[in-house]
């Protein structure tokens, strides 16, 4: 069954490419999606399958179910796109200002598609159902997936695969990981109130220009100070507000910034120290605050069984010289929700090539991707699916 579905996937993949190249400039921002899930659905009816829209507010879920009795596979893709224009020539570049998809939901969505086109063919050799899952809101937490299950999609499921197109791995290439791959994304949204007043007499004021800034230095301390060194922790600040006038000292200033970790323990820990940073740095400065911290996606933890089979149904595809354990990335993806509910793993699927600029990184204005991987992640998510609903 593998080489017939190896054999059909390479018969479809002129429509892949049409697929995700409509995708890509037709794209969509998260929670706003509309036609994207639409063409979707239409495209699983198409083929005669059970569908359902706005699972969650704006998912589809597609269900296959093979001729004999089996287990349940569910196979996922993300389809929203980012508030960035683009800034590529290519033929097919994004016809929406200021909206592109510049990080391959595309080419997951338009790889998943065929992939169940070439097994809704194969379907009376099939034991057990596989679930098609296209996943709206991937980029904005709360993300799509966390109401996508509270909505059933993943009912009956006994094993979960994705995967990422990922530009900063060779094509041809195929990384992996038990355990933490990808860091849990929390965010946090900081309001330094001081006093304001007149430049030139700043001992009447409580400068919360100043005061903000301190705590751009002093925030990286948690992390260098109060986090385990061997544990992984990020804390960026990414935007930074105050003030309007030269000759006068800004009562209020605003900072936005994320934390990323790999384990909840230090989770709890640089959220904690980070409340008392900011606490102890205001009041030094006699300045009050407003802090709102919100945890996000969960760190993404694959499975060990699921990531294995990955690596033998991987070697089939491109070779085993050719699949490498990775280290994690503190970059977050919500299919770790999915995670915590049913055994599965997320792996990722190289699309680097400088010779056709596929080599800027994802969210880049210029982002763009070889697009033969998506022919090789459609074959190792469709021979994982096979292996499993054919394992005891």
């Amino acid at each position: 069954m593998t080489t017939e579905l190896f054999s059909k996937l390479e018969s479809y993949y002129d429509e892949m490419i049409s697929l995700r190249r409509y995708f890509h400039a037709h794209p969509e921002l998260s929670f706003e999606e509309e036609e994207t899930p639409k063409k979707i659905a239409a495209y699983h009816r198409e083929l005669g399958l059970e569908v359902t829209e706005r699972v969650g507010g704006r998912g589809v879920v597609s269900k296959l179910i093979g001729g004999k009795p089996g287990k349940t596979v569910a196979l996922r893709a993300d389809f929203d796109a980012l508030p960035i224009q683009e800034e590529t020539d290519l033929p097919f570049k994004s016809e929406v200002d200021g909206v592109m998809h510049a990080c391959g939901h595309d080419a997951h969505t338009a790889s998943l598609l065929v992939l169940a086109k070439v097994l809704t063919e194969m379907k009376e050799d099939l034991p057990g159902t596989i679930v098609f899952i296209h996943q709206h809101a991937e980029e904005s937490p709360p993300g799509g997936a966390i109401d996508m299950i509270n909505d059933g999609c993943l009912g009956g499921v006994d094993a979960i695969f994705g995967t990422h197109i990922w530009s900063e791995f060779p094509i041809g290439t195929i990384r992996y990981r038990k355990g933490a791959v990808m860091a849990a994304t929390d965010r946090f949204d900081l309001e330094v109130i001081g006093k304001g007043g007149h430049g030139g007499l700043p001992h009447t004021t409580v400068d919360a220009i100043v005061t903000a800034s301190q705590l751009v230095a002093n925030l990286q301390q948690v992390i260098s100070r109060k986090v385990d060194p061997l544990k992984p922790a990020v804390l960026t600040v990414g935007s930074f507000h105050s003030g309007k006038a030269f000759n006068a000292v800004s009562g209020k200033a605003e900072i936005t910034g994320t934390v990323r970790t790999l384990d909840e323990e230090t989770r709890d820990i640089v959220e904690h120290e980070l409340e008392q940073m900011v606490k102890n740095t205001c009041a030094a400065a006699g300045a009050d605050y407003r802090l709102d911290y919100q945890r996000g996606y969960p760190t993404l933890n694959n499975h060990e069984k699921e990531t294995d089979l990955i690596v033998d149904v991987a070697s089939e595809v491109i070779g085993e010289e050719n699949i490498s354990e990775m280290e994690p990335i503190m970059g977050g993806e919500d299919f770790a929700r999915y995670l915590e509910h049913v055994p599965g793993t997320f792996f990722f699927t190289g699309a680097k090539n400088a010779e056709l600029n596929a080599n800027y990184p994802h969210h880049h204005p210029k982002f763009d991707i070889d697009e033969k991987s998506m022919l090789i992640a459609a074959k190792t998510m469709g021979s994982a699916t096979l292996t499993f609903l054919n394992s005891k």
